[in-house]
């Protein structure tokens, strides 16, 4: 039984949009209060270390990938691609439990950092050939290195993604076009040298154990709380039960 039953559903792109401007002004307000202040956090571990650095080592994969500089555009995407999930619900409710996620996966990680400071290895390159990859080097050191939060952030992301469109009724072209934007993301972190192998994959396993544990979560619980901001059709599109 459907929670709104007796209506026609609507287009994938009508509903898209539709979902876009339900709270847009709390889903915008609240990622860029959480990045601002997630990077003040950032950067003071990254200053600020107590305990003995551990160099990563370099793997025979992280040479083979090489450098590559053009990689640095799609490293910057990950701040446009972890807003895809909030963008795409239209619950109070699923908003804060997702904000929540975020925040733990943060915790987690910068309190790694803490109790084990890591360092990526420097590659013999002149960054000073690269304006943009010598930018990013001034304002984000080698240091916050394992697990890398750029992974951790990106497959989160992808997994809660993957879930929502699902649900949405996506076919499969989103959810692929998602999947290959968040493996672009994490080859971008060895692409432009900010993250060795060893950082990828603890990244990667962050990411996956906490959006597993938070989706599981969310799906055992009874959130689904009509929104009169939303239309029948789509909360029957959105939430069937």
């Amino acid at each position: 039984m459907s929670v709104v039953s007796g209506v026609s559903r609507p287009s994938q792109s009508l509903r898209l949009r539709e979902i876009f401007w339900i709270y847009w002004w709390t889903k915008f307000l609240s990622s860029v209060i959480g990045l601002s202040a997630f990077f003040v956090v950032y950067f003071w571990v990254e200053k600020h270390t107590e305990f003995a650095v551990t160099m990563m080592p370099m793997t025979t994969f992280d040479r083979a990938i090489g450098f590559h500089p053009w990689s640095l555009a799609l490293y910057a995407t990950l701040w446009i691609y972890i807003m895809i999930p909030s963008s795409l619900m239209v619950l109070k409710r699923e908003l804060a439990f997702y904000y929540l996620g975020v925040v733990v996966l943060a915790v987690i990680g910068l309190s790694i950092f803490v109790l084990w400071p890591t360092e990526t290895p420097a590659p013999n390159i002149d960054w000073a050939r690269y304006p943009g990859i010598s930018f990013l080097k001034r304002i984000d050191s080698s240091r916050n290195a394992c697990p890398s939060l750029h992974a951790a952030f990106a497959t989160f992301t992808a997994l809660w993604s993957l879930s929502i469109l699902r649900r949405l009724g996506d076919r499969g072209l989103l959810r692929i076009l998602s999947t290959i934007w968040c493996v672009g993301i994490l080859y971008s972190t060895l692409a432009t040298k900010q993250h060795v192998l060893v950082d990828l994959l603890g990244g990667v396993a962050l990411g996956l154990v906490v959006a597993l544990i938070h989706l599981r979560m969310w799906h055992n619980r009874n959130f689904c709380v009509p929104d009169s901001r939303m239309s029948p059709a789509l909360l029957t599109q959105q939430y069937p039960e």
